[in-house]
């Protein structure tokens, strides 16, 4: 597929997924996007050992920032043509989605301790995120 600069688009960077707009063909494999909102907000812990509380660093991870710009690979890019969100709101919508996801999570013992994990570094990122909503 064949991106030109301007283009709306989802894409994914790491386990996040953004709407954003093409600023930049850098080469034939990869885009600079710039952020406009998030769709879904990445996954808390190491990527190397997906759903695993107990590795030597759980990394915390923010979504990218609202105009930060990007370099994604190009298979993870696909056009997109609905209304844009406004990035707050975006930003707060993807953070309770993935809150409630990993709050049944919680429940499967199997997954409790990552979930757990996952949603006290959530909870920060909230207040981060959110100063004076706490």
């Amino acid at each position: 597929m064949s991106f030109q600069i301007g283009d709306l688009v989802t894409a994914e960077y790491k386990t996040g997924m953004y709407y954003g707009e093409v600023v930049e063909l850098t080469s034939s494999m990869k885009a600079a996007v710039k952020i406009l909102a998030v769709n879904i907000h990445p996954t808390q812990g190491d990527l190397h050992n997906p759903m695993d509380p107990n590795v030597p660093f759980f990394h915390q991870r923010r979504a990218l920032a609202h105009q930060e710009i990007a370099l994604m690979p190009l298979s993870t890019i696909r056009p997109y043509a609905g209304a844009v969100p406004e990035y707050k709101e975006s930003l707060h919508r993807a953070l309770q989605d993935q809150m409630a996801k990993l709050a049944e999570l919680e429940k499967k013992p199997e997954y409790e301790a990552w979930a757990k994990r996952s949603l006290q570094e959530l909870e920060q990122l909230h207040q981060d995120y959110f100063p004076s909503v706490n």
